[in-house]
């Protein structure tokens, strides 16, 4: 019998049973008053009039009268610049002992997001949240004994004057509790190498030495490392390395697109777990096995405010319009999507994170993610949101059988017509045609968006497939600085961004 795994598994269920009695839209409430009184002192809570805020009859209406919307290059150019040059006490006490490096979805640079010792204490709150979810699930004993592989960015931190950088996987994988530390693999040593396809190849070379249990991480990657275990055991699956697994987290982005391509590499199902963890924190996982929907975490250090994702209240640049209207967890409703604001321990304020969510369930919090403002395709008023894409290109999964793991769409103007041009990633011998490919896709977003079908009757003239190799994928990712780490695929490309990816599948074709 596992006897440490029975005794794990029964504190797990009993604390499960106590957190699920939590109200969300009063931890919400008290959420906000905490981070405005801890903030009152700073330089922003002073010029927004925190205290002020703190003493009216209605603090959150008052908090949205009196502070703007923000997005990383506004609260950077208003306020983190401060913080680079040294100065403590601007939008949160003290100053970070961390900054998260995004290269981001757009964007020439790379963002750096403070992570504050208060941040670092939510995320890990948060995954024991995420742990004791795990009561829910029918999960026998001697799982809670196995170890658990996280892939993410290396955790070879950088130091820069009195803080450390990363991305924000190695920053939180770097700062695990010292009782995980024997169940996480793939150990400090190989977490280290800053290489992603070197760090591989030790997974790959240790992975027999392992009993793993779950796996956390981008799906994408994780697909890649397995494929690359399984290919350098010579075996057909990676139940045959690792026959106890049976937990996947995955984090940041839709399963959905993956889910065909990634059953493929096991021998037998497992239990899928979606969480949310973001530069900027750690906002919601999958507490309950009968939805893919994530709970909003929302006793941790974050308050959550919702914009209503309308194309009107949305800029060219995906910030948001002044005017646009907002409402707190109390008055969302399911089924609309909504862009996300947060408010967190690490002093981001009314901070647009650029993903869009809609709520499967309000009274639970749950939601799922839909896509992000920068995604959202509306060059000729097609509207199209990258849920939409996702679902269509599923649609086109099974109407044909093949795997379509990857993709990323412009709309493209080819003589002096809009034209919207897939490039879709899969290493499959696919029988159709990129004809067929694309006249499916065309009619499933018509059937699923009127404004889509609306736009092809207009301006848009039409869909052009190319079929490209995963590896052009990796490889664009692992060329912007993103191999292995926490951010997402453009989905959508602007003009500009889809000539350098024209421009690099064309290069790295001639090199297969």
């Amino acid at each position: 019998m596992a006897i440490i795994g029975s005794i794990i598994k029964s504190v797990i269920d009993v604390t499960g049973s106590i957190k699920a009695e939590d109200n969300p839209i009063e931890n919400q409430k008290k959420v906000l008053n905490n981070l405005l009184k801890k903030a009152k002192d700073t330089a922003f809570g002073k010029y927004y009039g925190f205290s002020k805020i703190l003493e009216s009859e209605n603090p959150q209406e008052a908090f949205q009268e009196k502070v703007p919307y923000f997005d990383y290059n506004k609260m950077n150019e208003e306020w983190w610049y401060k913080l680079h040059e040294g100065l403590e006490d601007i939008t949160w006490p003290g100053s970070p002992s961390y900054y998260a490096i995004s290269s981001g979805t757009t964007g020439k640079t790379s963002k750096r997001i403070p992570v504050t010792d208060d941040m670092l204490d939510s995320i890990r709150q948060a995954g024991v949240k995420q742990v004791t979810a795990l009561s829910n699930f029918d999960l026998p004993s001697d799982f809670f004994e196995k170890e658990i592989m996280m892939l993410g960015s290396s955790t070879n931190l950088q130091q820069k004057e009195d803080h450390l950088e990363g991305e924000i996987s190695g920053i939180s994988a770097s700062n695990i509790p010292f009782w995980f530390r024997g169940y996480y693999k793939p150990g400090e040593e190989i977490a280290k190498i800053d290489d992603w396809d070197e760090r591989v190849k030790h997974i790959a070379e240790n992975a027999k030495n392992w009993d793993i249990g779950a796996l956390s991480g981008i799906p994408s990657w994780m697909e890649l490392m397995m494929k690359e275990v399984i290919k350098y055991h010579n075996v057909k699956n990676i139940h045959e390395i690792w026959p106890n697994l049976k937990v996947y987290t995955s984090g940041g982005v839709a399963f959905e697109p993956y889910e065909k391509s990634f059953n493929a590499l096991l021998e037998k199902p497992i239990i899928v777990i979606d969480t949310y963890l973001a530069s900027e924190g750690f906002l919601a996982c999958q507490m309950r096995p009968d939805t893919s929907a994530m709970q909003l975490i929302t006793d941790n250090g974050i308050y959550f405010e919702f914009v209503p994702f309308k194309a009107e209240y949305i800029n060219s640049d995906g910030s948001l319009t002044e005017d646009a209207p907002v409402v707190n967890l109390a008055d969302v409703e399911e089924g609309k999507d909504y862009v996300l604001l947060i408010s967190t321990v690490s002093g981001t304020w009314r901070y647009l994170i650029g993903d869009t969510i809609a709520f499967t369930n309000v009274e639970k919090a749950e939601i799922r993610i839909t896509g992000r403002t920068k995604f959202f395709l509306n060059v000729v008023g097609s509207q199209l949101s990258v849920n939409k894409m996702n679902d269509a290109v599923q649609e086109v999964e099974q109407k044909f059988d093949i795997e379509l793991p990857e993709f990323t769409v412009s709309a493209v103007k080819i003589d002096n017509e809009f034209y919207h041009v897939w490039h879709i990633g899969s290493d499959e011998k696919i029988s159709v045609s990129e004809n067929e490919i694309a006249e499916a896709l065309d009619e499933s977003l018509k059937n699923a968006n009127k404004n889509y079908k609306v736009a092809r009757s207009k301006a848009l003239k039409g869909v052009k497939v190319n079929l490209i190799p995963m590896s052009v994928f990796y490889e664009w990712s692992g060329a912007n600085k993103k191999k292995g780490g926490q951010v997402k695929m453009e989905k959508v490309m602007n003009e500009e961004k889809y000539a350098d990816f024209e421009a690099f599948v064309k290069k790295q074709l001639e090199n297969q």
